[in-house]
């Protein structure tokens, strides 16, 4: 199982902060993919992933990152200064 947390407008989008999956994905790129197959508004916030960040257990990672163990991703705008 894993914890998978939406921020910003990807919260917005899926209407969830936070929900827990049992998954197959190896990376995090499959885990996009698996999301964006459940429905209409999975496929909307992932459907431009250049502009999402990803941490895994609460680490910067690129989407080609192992799952393999890991307890949560994260799912986010990129970071504006200010």
């Amino acid at each position: 199982m894993i914890d998978v947390l939406y921020f910003a407008w990807v919260r917005e989008r899926i209407g969830l902060p936070k929900e827990r999956l049992d998954t197959s994905a190896a990376t995090v790129a499959d885990l996009v993919v698996e999301l964006a197959a459940r429905e209409e508004r999975y496929a909307l916030a992932f459907s431009d992933t250049s502009a999402l960040r990803v941490a895994v257990d609460q680490e910067l990672a690129d989407f080609d990152a192992p799952l393999d163990g890991v307890r949560e991703v994260a799912f986010f705008p990129p970071m504006t200064g200010g």
